[in-house]
């Protein structure tokens, strides 16, 4: 099963050097989320030659318009490509009071249902769950509301051990509690724990992405030994001072949160126009945390299976 994320935008506030605003693609077994929506993200959708019909849920952070200005243009392209499945957007609770008015307006009428989930950005919450995947909304610290996402694998139950049961000739219901985690009774005498007739699952996978915020070690906890992080980098420490005027962070901080927080992966984005080259911020960040990456628009980072 894939783990994958893909970059469509890593620039902040404003097109610059061939980057553009946030936006990121979530490919975890069969779904594919959509993270943020700047300006150019239907745009992004189409270079890439991603499936973007397969989008069914979408998640905008705040309401700074390098996060979300794409947004009801990717919504009524669906609706001119005559889209009936159901799209849910999960963000701040005035989001769907700004889309619905730019609806009205524009006399647009959807042809497949909008749901809005609102996310809170005093509390950490699920906000999706399905039986593969969990979304946790966390608030972060901006000048506006904000809020982060964590993306958890859920943890699948033990597999049967074949070469442990072949002689059992154990029935439906016991192979069903087997992999429930349960312990089975096979007769008065004979009795077997779980962990002898079945072996473990691979352990889940994890993703956080957090942006647009200050320095905050408070979401360390949050997103300890995640897998893969997407840190917001607007700046090099030099301007430290500019990044917490703006509410923003820099290379050296993103790191400090991934080495903190024992992540596997760190990639840095939202880079500020200021920056045609980027290989400073990266040499930053790996000088506290060495495995580092650029969001580079296009790339796939994959979370690949992790051993037991």
């Amino acid at each position: 099963m894939s783990f994958d994320v893909q970059i469509l935008g890593s620039n902040s506030a404003m097109a610059a050097h061939n980057r553009h605003p946030s936006s990121q693609c979530i490919f975890i077994h069969h779904h594919v989320f959509l993270v943020d929506c700047g300006e150019g993200t239907q745009f992004q959708l189409q270079k890439y030659k991603l499936k973007f019909f397969r989008i069914d849920n979408i998640f905008i952070s705040h309401l700074h318009g390098d996060h979300y200005f794409g947004l009801i243009g990717l919504l009524t392209t669906y609706q001119l490509l005559r889209r009936e499945t159901k799209i849910t957007i999960f963000g701040p609770p005035q989001l769907e009071s700004i889309i619905r008015l730019q609806l009205e307006v524009s006399d647009s009428k959807l042809t497949y249902p909008l749901e809005f989930v609102s996310t809170q950005t005093d509390e950490t919450s699920i906000i999706f769950e399905d039986d593969d995947v969990e979304v946790v909304s966390f608030p972060v610290k901006h000048r506006i509301p904000c809020t982060g996402f964590l993306f958890k694998e859920k943890v699948f139950p033990r597999k049967v051990n074949a070469d442990a049961v072949k002689d059992l000739k154990l029935s439906s219901e016991q192979y069903y509690a087997l992999r429930k985690g349960e312990d089975i009774r096979i007769s008065k005498d004979i009795y077997f724990s779980n962990q002898q007739l079945t072996l473990p699952n691979l352990p889940p996978r994890t993703y956080a992405y957090c942006t647009d915020t200050l320095f905050l070690p408070s979401i360390v906890p949050i997103i300890q030994y995640a897998d893969l992080l997407y840190h917001e980098s607007t700046f090099l420490n030099e301007s430290a001072a500019r990044a917490k005027e703006t509410f923003h962070s820099t290379a050296y901080q993103a790191a400090q949160i991934a080495k903190d927080a024992e992540v596997k992966h760190l990639i840095i984005g939202h880079f500020s126009s200021k920056y045609q080259d980027l290989s400073p911020l990266l040499r930053e960040a790996q000088d506290t945390f060495e495995d580092t990456s650029l969001a580079i628009e296009g790339m796939i980072y994959s979370i690949p299976k992790q051993k037991n």
